[in-house]
């Protein structure tokens, strides 16, 4: 490739970038559930700007391209609720989705409000399942929501730190 990917906090003009990049991440799933109307394919650039200064969001970035991002905040109950997490088709399985599941959590872990963890990743999301599981993440409740998707949420205590990856 010659460059390499680096991970950071998200800019207000990233904002454009990570909606086309959810939409294009987001195809998969919607296929999957027979409906093109689940949020994430219905989030507007101002939904998607707001959620951006509500929360924390890192991205991924290949020179200037945004390839991969994560997004999240802390609720009233302690709960970090880390979403969105989504990796450009063409990088997927270089460990991207982890190094950002590491950034998110690593700063959720900075704000004493934090409980524990939180993410609710579409049931049939194997992979998904096997990166969360690996990082200590464990199921707490499942069921539907209106887009018939099986939902599972998984936590993780907000003490049991991060998984760092060794190199």
């Amino acid at each position: 490739m010659g460059m390499s990917v680096t991970i950071s906090a998200a800019r207000a003009q990233d904002a454009e970038n990570i909606l086309k990049l959810q939409y294009l991440c987001y195809q998969g799933e919607a296929e999957l559930s027979g409906d093109y109307t689940i949020e994430p394919l219905t989030q507007t650039l101002d939904e998607l700007r707001a959620d951006l200064d509500g929360g924390h969001c890192f991205v991924a970035r290949l020179g200037d391209e945004v390839v991969a991002s994560v997004r999240g905040r802390i609720d009233p109950s302690g709960t970090a609720r880390i979403g969105k997490l989504m990796v450009h088709p063409r990088m997927q399985r270089h460990g991207l989705g982890g190094r950002l599941l590491d950034a998110i959590e690593t700063r959720f872990a900075q704000d004493p409000a934090a409980r524990r963890f939180q993410l609710v990743p579409g049931g049939r999301a194997d992979g998904n399942m096997r990166l969360y599981r690996s990082r200590g993440y464990a199921p707490v409740q499942a069921g539907a929501d209106d887009t018939r998707l099986d939902l599972i949420a998984l936590e993780k205590p907000a003490s049991a730190g991060t998984f760092v990856a060794s190199a």
